[in-house]
């Protein structure tokens, strides 16, 4: 047995490595699929543990309801996950990356407002990364209520249920900083297990109770919402079945759209047939009133019951995981968009894809606490669920619109038509979840203030960048050279290095014109200019050189996907190490330490960092932006750790950032006699 999983773990770092180093669409394979199914079904797969306990509660058992709520739920996955999600939002791939921002990325360059779409959506799924952890977990905790002996121990709601919960909780968010890949291995054949025991425990009851079957008619789902009193608030509960659709394209890079696709046949047979299970054994209750019971844990066999809790806490851990997991990508891309604070991300591994931010990691572990605490029972947690996840489908359906339009060149009446469809269903959803604001307030709230950290951060670069002053460089390349040869101005460095934001090469900006020439003179042997540009592509990256004036003025542009960290030193010892062996540069010949392997040459790096100053005179609405901006900066990482620059090799010079000053100011001169 040791032997097997010792195989079955090497086949599935095989198949990881295989996805890091192919570049993009996965293709499909048993390794494949198994690990698809522990990496993207973790938050859809474990929603049997709640949907159904909370589309029953305090209501007496009807046919009525029971067959509308599985049609409900039945036609939910199919239009909902299996159309809009698997069929059509996963062919929305950028070079084979998923993610509101990967789709964000294709299309604004079309659509100047669409980052706000793309802004509060990514805030709205980073909510749910909140709840999810709490609801899953509190969820299968709770099922130890139902074990003889432990029914006056584990009370929803108690300290000591509330205090597991928190500890389980505790423990996932602080081996976030190993990485997943120890284990990572193991969460494929965990999650088969637990759909096959979801599928067996379904399959069982609707064997006995076979007219449970006549629910897939969507007659019944109509009947429900028009005819059952306040049948229609009821998909707030039934929208918990697809909370996960989400990460099915969030996650697209890692498994492939082939994969995803497959395994989802297999997912959504597990998962109807457990929900129509659960209804079976509630058709036998007609009359009866459903409090504080969950057919999840009901019809499990009671000899099963604690096997079935172990299997269903380890999969809300997964899930936990990869929503924490999918958080981590999401501001990491964020940032690289200039839509969020720079800030530490590390690497736990060497498996693409996979981060640690641990100040996102502390936030997430406080907010999931917060919520462990506030609500204290799945029921309570039930309640709050789903709104903010709503809004980023919504979100979603919005780029999708313009992708369709613009990327894929499809006709306007077949997206119209497709957008319509998505909208009924998504605008009926968010109507029936917006009575939740109530309960999910915190969610709401913690949202917002990620939409305004977001819209702030990126607004206020762009008011910053609007004012830059850049100047031609080719004014000043004569002064370079001179400065450069005059051996009456102290040597500052060898290779002096600033980071430029000018997109064009032939220009520069004015501050870097006065570091060098202006303020304290910086003498070099070769001055270089590196500016990076983010593409569209997630990991691309590549660089080009121009000699502006022969070995000593020189530009490097580094392209770098959205999804690669900016570790300037490191690619620039890479230009040096390629011009070096290449023997581009004739400088290099000078010093033998650049001849070898991995040289170590006199490079010092010049940061300009801007400060706010108090001579700008800004309208109420740039005032408060700004203001907020370098609030929000005095808690960010630094350029230097951000561009991964060290210490010793990297000088940090504070400019005042003066966008709008004052310049008709009533000074008058008087004259005494």
């Amino acid at each position: 047995m040791i032997l097997e999983l010792k195989m079955y773990q090497l086949w599935c770092l095989d198949y990881l490595s295989m996805v890091q180093n192919s570049g993009h669409q996965q293709k499909l394979s048993a390794a494949g699929l198994i690990v698809t199914l522990g990496i993207i079904y973790g938050d859809i797969g474990t929603s049997p543990l709640y949907v159904f306990k909370s589309i029953i509660n305090h209501k007496v058992i009807t046919e009525q309801l029971v067959y509308g709520a599985i049609s409900c739920v039945f036609w939910t996955l199919t239009l909902q996950t299996t159309f809009k999600y698997v069929f059509l939002t996963l062919r929305a791939d950028n070079r084979g990356e998923g993610g509101i921002f990967s789709l964000f990325a294709l299309i604004r360059r079309y659509v100047k407002w669409i980052y706000i779409p793309a802004i509060i959506g990514a805030a709205m799924l980073l909510a749910d990364g909140m709840i999810t952890p709490p609801i899953s977990v509190s969820s299968a905790i709770e099922g130890l209520g139902g074990v003889k002996g432990l029914e006056k121990i584990i009370v929803p709601g108690n300290n000591l249920t509330v205090g597991i919960v928190i500890g389980i909780i505790s423990l996932i968010f602080f081996f976030q900083r190993f990485g997943t890949k120890i284990v990572g291995f193991a969460f494929g054949p965990i999650m088969v297990v637990w759909f096959s025991m979801i599928f067996l425990l379904g399959f069982f009851q609707v064997v006995e109770h076979t007219e449970i079957l006549k629910s897939f008619n969507p007659y019944y789902a109509y009947d429900l919402l028009t005819n059952y009193p306040k049948g229609f608030w009821l998909l707030g509960a039934v929208f918990l079945c697809t909370t996960g659709a989400e990460a099915l394209y969030s996650d697209l890079g890692h498994c492939g759209r082939k994969n995803i696709q497959v395994s989802w046949m297999f997912v959504k047979l597990a998962l109807v047939m457990n929900y129509m299970g659960q209804g079976a054994w509630l058709i036998q209750h007609i009359g009866q009133p459903m409090d504080g019971l969950n057919p999840f844990y009901e019809i499990m066999p009671h000899w099963f019951l604690v096997i079935g809790i172990g299997v269903a806490t380890v999969a809300a851990i997964i899930a936990s995981q990869a929503l924490i997991s999918g958080s981590f990508t999401l501001i990491n891309e964020a940032i690289s968009l200039n839509f969020w604070p720079r800030v530490t991300v590390k690497f736990p591994t060497d498996q693409k894809g996979q981060i640690y931010i641990p100040s996102l990691n502390f936030i997430l572990w406080i907010g999931c606490i917060t919520m462990c605490l506030f609500f204290r029972k799945s029921e309570h947690m039930e309640a709050a669920y789903g709104f903010s996840i709503i809004i980023t489908m919504i979100m979603t359906t919005i780029l999708m619109n313009f992708y369709l339009l613009n990327v894929r060149r499809w006709g306007h009446a077949i997206v119209a038509f497709i957008i319509f469809i998505f909208s009924v269903v998504e605008i009926s959803f968010f109507v029936a979840n917006v009575v939740k604001i109530k309960e999910s307030y915190i969610t709401f709230v913690f949202s917002l203030s990620m939409i305004l950290v977001m819209l702030v951060w990126h607004r206020a670069r762009k008011i910053a960048n609007r004012y830059l002053d850049f100047v031609k460089l080719g004014t000043y390349l004569e002064q370079l050279a001179t400065l450069s040869a005059d051996k009456d101005v102290p040597k500052y460095a060898t290779h002096l290095v600033y980071l430029t934001k000018a997109n064009n090469h032939r220009e520069i900006e004015h501050r870097i014109i006065d570091s060098i020439l202006n303020k304290k003179p910086k003498r070099a042997d070769i001055y270089w200019f590196i500016h990076i540009d983010r593409t569209d592509s997630p990991y691309g990256m590549s660089y080009s050189i121009r000699e502006l004036i022969d070995d000593k003025v020189m530009r490097v542009d580094f392209k770098l996907g959205f999804r690669i960290q900016p570790r300037v030193n490191v690619l620039f010892k890479k230009v040096m190490q390629e011009l070096n062996e290449c023997q581009e540069l004739g400088i290099y010949s000078k010093y033998e330490s650049l001849k070898q392997k991995d040289f170590h040459a006199d490079i010092t790096y010049v940061i300009i960092e801007s400060f706010f100053s108090i001579e700008n005179e800004l309208s109420l609405k740039e005032d408060f932006i700004m203001d907020l901006y370098f609030n929000i900066k005095n808690f960010a990482q630094s350029d230097q750790k951000a561009f991964g620059l060290d210490n010793d090799m990297t000088i940090v010079e504070h400019v005042p950032l003066i966008i709008k000053a004052n310049e008709n100011l009533p000074l008058k001169r008087t004259y005494e006699h």
